[in-house]
């Protein structure tokens, strides 16, 4: 059976769900940010008069949409919210969390999710999420799909060079994992070839509804124009949404990692992107020499990728 294991490294804390050597879903969280299912006091800071709507301002310094408020919840008193959604970055907004309103003696729920610690995946697993996550792309055989996140939804485009029909059912697996390789969640809008049929659309809606019969969402058929609409929860960042907004973040995190799976006697020598290099803490550079026991030497080399950083074990 599968099961939920979960890295807990420099800076993140990645979770996979994971079946004899293959990853099914991920959950990726960056410490101390703002997660759904938890509770956290503060103030509700506006309420129009009669609304069952309003803005909370937690302890914690951000905002928070509520709905359903109690009649006795009044402006400036102080409330617990448990947020059904975190706070959303985009590149040119915050979208909101949102939350409700409850008892201060209430806990937060994991709804059932209790991932296994482990010191580290095995190997490639976590590698081939990540580089499909940054590419924004996964290829399948005769194409490709191409993911990326908009204000309103986000968007997969399918690509590739066979017959429109063979196409969009040979993208449809490609699609199931994408959603939940990249924990997507929200509105998501599926651009497959045109189909001048029904029958061909109807096919595709039908391998579209096997592939993700346990992804809970709701689904339009697909139209005229080969455009299907999925909508399911959302509840926190894609990993999309993090290379979007964060892509320097997640490459520096990414290099701490690799730094810290290197095996053997000496110190290390990590070299990267000089802006990964002012992006790193160094918080994070002392706890990976704690974790590994060795010193940490860090350059930079404008020739590399961001994605593309360079770690390695040297002489004392």
């Amino acid at each position: 059976m599968a099961e939920w294991l979960i890295e807990r490294g420099i800076g993140e804390d990645r979770a996979l769900l994971v079946g004899g050597g293959e990853v099914f879903a991920v959950r990726h969280v960056f410490p101390g940010e703002p997660e759904a299912g938890g509770i956290y006091p503060g103030k509700l800071t506006s309420r129009a008069a009669g609304a069952t709507r309003g803005t909370v301002l937690a302890d914690a310094g951000f905002e928070i949409l509520v709905d359903r408020l109690p009649r006795d919840c009044t402006e400036g008193g102080p409330v617990n919210v448990q947020l059904t959604r975190a706070p959303i970055p985009e590149r040119r907004r915050t979208k909101l969390a949102q939350g409700r309103i409850v008892d201060p003696a209430s806990t937060a729920t994991s709804e059932g999710w209790n991932p296994k610690p482990t010191p580290r995946f095995e190997s490639g697993l976590w590698e081939d999420v990540w580089h499909a996550a940054s590419a924004g792309c996964i290829d399948f055989a005769g194409g490709e799909i191409v993911c990326n996140v908009t204000p309103a939804m986000t968007v997969i485009d399918v690509d590739g060079d066979l017959p429109p029909r063979e196409l969009a059912l040979a993208a449809v697996p490609a699609v199931a994992r994408a959603l939940r390789w990249f924990d997507i969640g929200g509105s998501v809008g599926i651009d497959f070839p045109t189909l001048e049929t029904k029958a061909d659309r109807a096919a595709v809606d039908a391998a579209l509804a096997g592939a993700l019969a346990d992804w809970p969402h709701e689904r339009t058929a697909m139209n005229g124009f080969g455009f299907v609409q999925l909508v399911a929860r959302l509840e926190r960042p894609s990993l999309l949404h993090r290379f979007d907004t964060s892509r320097v973040g997640m490459s520096a995190r990414h290099a701490l990692r690799l730094a810290e799976r290197l095996e053997g006697a000496g110190a290390i020598q990590l070299t990267v992107h000089p802006a990964l290099k002012a992006k790193i803490k160094d918080a994070w550079l002392a706890e990976l020499s704690r974790r590994t026991g060795r010193q940490v030497r860090i350059e930079s080399d404008p020739a590399l990728a961001l994605e593309a950083p360079s770690a390695q074990i040297v002489g004392p």
